[in-house]
């Protein structure tokens, strides 16, 4: 490039860099040329020639629904579709589009697919992911695809089986209004502008209802204060889905909510007519795949006494009469094959279904009697089992018939509520119901997949059931998670879930009342001139088999009081409404039944153990001190969880703490008390680490950097002549405050939350020595005082307290291992081989004058330890080596005077001393060394502990503390 703008303009190596500004006229480097900009004006261009505009035909029909302005538009936005319509209310608008394949490809089902997506732009937010785009269809996209196609399917003639694609997108939000019954409308009217065949118009509106006044069209702002939030769309004349989800809405007023939702529905259909036509396209003739009357009625001929014959026998179960519809279908097809009829083999399976849905709809209208041999009203039989998983929250195992489904419940932190990114609604969810469907429960192979709309849909029923009976926010603040397992499936596998869930739920210890669901269906005969229904039947708690071949399934969910939810789809093109609030009143009568069920397996809330039950608590700290407690970027929180296994979520001004078990819950408060602390409280116990010792106490750091004195005096029960020999810097205590002063200065004390030695001597057994009140029991070896352990040893249950011993002055005689003893003569400079601190003395009984023995059997007779006693021969021999010299001459040990009691005064090192074991504890003994002096001997690692109150022992003096005191090890045997 420099060179090029040296060839072109030479002066420009000696230009400085300034004078190349923009600002100075000069041109910027642009195709490789760097040149000035010309100082005379240019010469003129010709004018671009002007585009012309261009004249879009746009449709538009306005019309008012609940004293809110809607308006259906099209040929402006996706004229290319074979359908398209943009449907507006106040600020929020939704496009919807239609598509159909062209082909003519043999198929036996409808491939209608519906799509719903809800982009970020909608309201103006850029997505929060990391590709910034939207992502997998959400759990409401695919709800509001269900809403659309469940109206939408039936209204499509039978035997069209092109492939049809509904594409439903939102262009802008206000946030005021739900945009999913605007979809609905806006396909409605799509599909009546294309040229597919269909046999719409429907309507679909949204009814709620506020202290007992129903609301058309309401806002989500009136939704959030509604008891009912009633979806409804049908034909003129026809119901053709309802979807609802009320807090216990009596049969009565929901009657009269759908009756009112019907003639506000229809409004919808007059403009719709309209627009088509005037913009609408003549529908197209496509090919219908249509069973032929002449093969209908020879695969009739050859199978419908064989089908009613399996129909009509209710021994068998669900696969034992599929197996046999089956072999029934493999006969007609041999049959069919045998007189090479093709055009009849290519239908062969749908035909064999209509013939089998004839014979069960004979059946059931002119008999009234089912698959299965039930009534038509029966339900069928029910097992229920709550808490089958008592390590969970709460579970439980619910089967009616051949359904079965296996619910857990988990409760958790507020803020492990799910996040929502809908355009409308509330944010999170506290509630959330998973549903799984695995391929195992209907006997098949399959694979476990993301998100599935019918798994979805069936999950959100269930919840929207059992969401009404959830206890209020501020009345339980846990975020609770139900997990639906079908393990088998017959028949309203979601009306199972409701009732498995709601046990499930009470076994957790929640609140509530019970809610069960039952699936009614409908059997009819039409007239096939009118097409007007004739005759019906009404099934309670329907077959997977009825629901297929019937008309409707109408699922609804409730309580004792009233309904809490209601799922209907059908089949027909419209089902009357006088027929569907009939249906009412059967759900009601089988709901109570199963509810009784339900109730004498599990009647109230279960109280959990705490071993199981989890805990919440709230806490009230500034935004200050929580900042403090999570941490940069949330680490300190994220470590606290990891080590305690507990959840921590933070809000503005509170602190919310869920575990497990109680257990849990306090290593989280302790663990959260440490770094922010408490009110600080006389008689409060508190865990801190000592941070520096001084000569008169210990300096300890606790409740959240809170600093307070240990005094020498608040160390230990027994006087301390080196705070050292207590604590150390960096050791955890737990120390209750004793007093705070005006200037908030905190005092501590260590042994206030050490039990009294007295406590731990008290009940001296009969035939003990007993206690001298001048002495002092000493119940820690000096290795529990360094490491700050709690002094005491834990009593035995073959412990008898009930004596108390005054303190003195006489020297504690503490009893230690071999090893530690070794250890600390080592540090003191002695030797234990040393023959002259190998003498013991023993003083009388009284303060007579010391008495002489001349021999061991002197000794021994004279001081009561005969043969039988405890010592051993070792100690007995080892005794008398000390007190009379070896047999091997050694004159200068015999003949030393012994006391019968030992004094604290003669216990020099390496003095023996014949003991009474006088307590018997968890980890150690209690030996009356006589003299009123008292010891302890600690068990070492895998000794042998079967000591009785009352053994004698031989133990040794072996060293002495830096306090004068003399420790004692017991002589092996």
């Amino acid at each position: 490039m420099s060179s090029l703008a040296t060839k072109t303009h030479p002066l420009l190596n000696n230009l400085p860099p300034f004078l190349t500004w923009r600002a100075l006229g000069f041109r910027t480097i642009c195709s490789g040329r760097l040149g000035f900009a010309p100082c005379e004006p240019a010469p003129p261009t010709p004018a671009p020639s002007v585009a012309g505009t261009k004249v879009l035909e746009t449709f538009k029909e306005e019309f008012e629904i609940g004293s809110r302005l809607i308006t259906l538009e099209t040929g402006k936005i996706a004229r290319f579709a074979n359908g398209a319509v943009v449907l507006g209310m106040d600020e929020t608008k939704v496009l919807s589009t239609v598509t159909s394949s062209k082909g003519d490809s043999v198929r036996d089902f409808l491939p209608l697919t519906v799509d719903y997506q809800e982009k970020q732009f909608a309201q103006g937010v850029i997505p929060n992911t990391y590709m910034r785009r939207e992502g997998a269809p959400k759990e409401r996209e695919l709800l509001v695809g269900r809403i659309i196609d469940r109206p939408i399917r039936p209204l499509f003639p039978a035997g069209f089986y092109h492939e049809v694609q509904v594409m439903a997108s939102v262009l802008s939000s206000d946030g005021k209004q739900d945009p999913d019954i605007m979809a609905a409308n806006a396909t409605s009217a799509a599909l009546m502008l294309s040229d597919i065949p269909w046999g719409g118009p429907i309507g679909m509106i949204r009814i709620g209802r506020i202290c007992g006044q129903f609301i058309v069209n309401p806002t989500m702002d009136e939704l959030s204060l509604s008891d009912l939030n009633l979806v409804y769309a049908c034909t003129r004349e026809k119901t053709l889905m309802i979807d609802v989800q009320a807090r216990e809405i009596s049969e009565k007023d929901l009657e009269a909510g759908l009756r009112l939702a019907h003639p506000e529905a229809v409004k919808y259909l007059e403009p719709q007519i309209r627009l088509a036509e005037k913009a609408g396209k003549q529908k197209k003739e496509y090919k219908l795949s249509m069973i032929s009357e002449q093969t209908l009625e020879k695969v009739s001929n050859l199978a419908e006494a064989r089908i009613e014959a399996v129909f009509t026998d209710p021994s068998y179960g669900k696969f034992q009469r599929g197996e046999a519809l089956d072999k029934i279908g493999q006969d007609v097809k041999k049959a069919l094959e045998e007189e090479c009829d093709e055009e009849s083999l290519q239908v062969l399976p749908k035909a064999v279904d209509t013939v089998r849905k004839r014979v069960i709809r004979k059946r059931i209208i002119a008999e009234g009697v089912r698959v299965d041999g039930r009534q038509l009203d029966e339900v069928r039989p029910i097992y229920c089992e709550s808490g089958n998983l008592p390590i969970l929250h709460g579970s439980s195992l619910f089967s009616r018939g051949d359904t079965q489904v296996l619910c857990t419940v988990t409760l958790g932190a507020p803020a492990e509520a799910q996040r929502l990114e809908s355009l409308v609604g509330p944010p999170t969810k506290r509630f959330m119901l998973h549903y799984s469907f695995p391929p195992f429960c209907i006997n098949e192979v399959g694979k476990r997949v993301g998100l599935n709309r019918r798994e979805v849909g069936h999950g959100t029923l269930a919840e929207k059931a059992l969401l009404a009976v959830l206890p209020p926010e501020n009345d339980f603040p846990y975020t609770v998670r139900v997990n639906s397992e079908v393990m088998a499936s017959d028949g309203s596998t979601s009306m199972a879930t409701v009732c498995g869930g709601s046990m499930a739920l009470m076994d957790a210890g929640i609140p509530l009342q019970h809610v069960a669901g039952v699936s009614v269906g409908l059997v009819s005969e039409v007239d096939p001139s009118t097409g007007e229904i004739k005759d019906y039947r009404i099934l309670t708690d329907i077959l997977g088999l009825e629901d297929h071949l019937g008309d409707m399934d109408f699922k609804i969910a409730g309580t004792r009081i009233g309904v809490t939810a209601i799922q209907l789809d059908i089949k027909p093109a419209g089902i009357p409404l006088d027929i569907i609030c009939e249906c009412l009143e059967h759900a009601h009568k089988g709901r109570l039944q199963i509810l009784d069920h339900m109730e004498r397996e599990i009647s109230a809330p279960r109280t959990q153990d705490d071993r199981n039950s989890p805990r919440l608590a709230t806490l009230k700290y500034d935004n200050d001190t929580l900042r403090r407690l999570i941490g940069p970027l949330g680490a300190l929180k994220r470590k606290i969880e990891e080590e305690t296994g507990g959840r921590i979520s933070v809000s503005d001004g509170t602190l919310t703490v869920v575990a497990k078990n109680q257990s849990v819950m306090e290593k989280v408060l302790e663990k959260v008390d440490f770094i922010i602390g408490r009110e600080i409280e006389v008689g409060g116990i508190y865990k801190g680490v000592v941070t520096s010792v001084k000569e008169y106490g210990a300096f300890v750091e606790f409740n959240g950097g809170q600093q307070g004195l240990l005094h020498v005096s608040e160390l230990s029960h027994e006087p301390v002549s080196r705070v050292s020999d207590v604590v150390s810097v960096g050791q955890q205590l737990s120390l209750r405050c004793i007093g705070q002063d005006v200037r908030g200065n905190i005092k501590l004390s260590l042994k206030a939350v050490s039990p009294r030695p007295e406590a731990d001597v008290k009940g001296v057994v009969e035939g003990s020595v007993p206690v001298n009140k001048q002495a002092t029991d000493v119940w820690a070896s000096v290795g529990d005082v360094s490491n700050g352990q709690n002094p005491e040893l834990p009593m035995r249950k073959n412990e008898t307290p009930g004596v108390n011993s005054s303190t003195s002055s006489t020297p504690a005689v503490l009893i230690r291992s071999a090893a530690e003893c070794d250890e600390e003569e080592k540090a003191s400079g002695f030797s234990q081989s040393s023959k002259s601190t190998l003498k013991s003395t023993l003083a009388s009984k009284s303060n007579s004058k010391p008495k002489k023995f001349t021999s061991q059997s002197d000794f021994f007779s004279s001081t009561n330890i005969q043969k039988s006693t405890s010592f051993s021969q070792r100690e007995r021999e080892e005794l008398a080596e000390c007190l009379f010299g070896t047999e091997d001459g050694d004159e200068d040990n015999k003949g030393t005077r012994v006391e019968a009691i030992v004094s604290a005064k003669n216990l020099k090192l390496g003095t023996k001393v014949a003991a009474k074991v006088y307590q018997v504890r968890a980890r150690g003994l209690v030996l009356d060394l006589g003299g009123g002096i008292r010891g302890m001997y600690r068990f070492e690692n895998n000794e042998k502990k079967d000591f009785v109150v009352g053994d004698e022992l031989l133990v040794k003096c072996s060293s002495f503390t830096g306090k004068g005191i003399p420790v004692v090890s017991l002589v092996d045997s």
